[in-house]
């Protein structure tokens, strides 16, 4: 599924973020982040690079992480299948992940990391391409072995699942490329301004609040717009009805990238005001997410990691250590 010049600015508002609000409602919530300080740790604003395309990005290849090898031979975990490592991975759009046109296996930053996660560990990758709804049981029953697409640690979770952290959940701000907003990073900087977002949604409850935050201070509050279609959502921005578009950070950030119709000018931790962390995910206590925790690391340590994140403009989104089981959101 390739991603349109259409879709650009506002892909994320209706396909990432729609399954963050799928999963709220299922056993095991999605996209809801860890618990740490927001600001601190959020990365500064910056403009993409334009005119990339998905085709342009080359897919990164790993090598064995002895270390790893031999904690996975002593964790006593057991492979669905003898060899490979079956890893569950979602079918979205650019740049998470998503099965570009013409072919059969996915692409993208998830299915990257997948790949080099079984690679470290010396098997054979084996994705697997999952509604978002069925990986839960799927990771569970033993379907399959582990899930790298785009899941947010919650303390729900870390009762269900163990997690090794690999990239920081975050929701950005962005404008048309040409636009005079150079910041949003508080309440104060959406004071007066139109603003698409998804509606039940994560980055919705941030507006809400700053709102609230407004009022009190006698301060116009922005105009929340809703939009069921992307194209419509990228023709406003681009037509100047609307000021800006909220939602998940690595779906927009791709778009800006692509088309260079639009830039960054400011990025929220997921679960605002705690911070988020997107994690590969096994069964509780099979011993698989030691030896995935020392893969990440290594990757971390040796560049790879970086430059999956470079080829698909995350860079923002990148973190310096790999933690098994941090913090999570607090159940609701």
């Amino acid at each position: 599924m390739a991603l349109s010049k259409k879709q650009g600015a506002v892909v994320g508002i209706a396909a990432v973020a729609v399954a963050a609000i799928v999963a709220v409602g299922a056993v095991v919530a999605l996209n809801q982040p860890a618990a740490a300080t927001a600001a601190d740790s959020t990365p500064q604003p910056t403009k993409s690079a334009a005119k990339v395309s998905a085709d342009d990005v080359k897919w990164v290849e790993g090598a064995v992480v002895p270390k790893a090898v031999e904690a996975l031979k002593k964790s006593g975990f057991h492979p669905v299948e003898p060899g490979k490592l079956t890893v569950a991975v979602g079918a979205f759009v650019p740049p998470l992940s998503y099965v570009p046109d013409g072919k059969t296996l996915p692409a993208g930053t998830e299915p990257n990391i997948g790949s080099l996660i079984a690679q470290g560990l010396g098997l054979t990758y084996n994705p697997v391409v999952v509604a978002w709804a069925d990986w839960p049981l799927g990771i569970q029953s033993g379907k399959y072995d582990l899930i790298t697409s785009n899941v947010t640690v919650t303390e729900a979770r870390k009762e269900l699942f163990d997690f090794a952290s690999y990239r920081q959940d975050l929701l950005g701000f962005y404008v048309k490329s040409d636009s005079t907003i150079s910041k949003i990073q508080k309440a104060a900087d959406i004071s007066g301004l139109k603003i698409v977002v998804g509606s039940g949604t994560n980055q919705e409850q941030v507006l809400l609040k700053w709102n609230e935050e407004l009022k009190t201070a006698g301060k116009a509050p922005a105009d929340l717009q809703y939009y069921d279609d992307n194209a419509a959502a990228t023709l406003a921005l681009q037509s100047g009805r609307v000021d800006a578009t909220f939602g998940p950070n690595a779906s927009s950030a791709w778009a800006a990238r692509e088309t260079g119709a639009t830039k960054l000018v400011g990025i929220v931790p997921g679960g605002w005001p705690q911070a988020a962390a997107i994690a590969a995910g096994t069964a509780k206590g099979n011993g698989l997410i030691e030896p995935v925790n020392i893969v990440l690391n290594e990757l971390i340590a040796n560049g790879k990691y970086a430059q999956v994140l470079k080829g698909w403009g995350l860079d923002s989104e990148g973190v310096t250590t790999s933690e098994i089981n941090p913090p999570g959101l607090p159940k609701s």
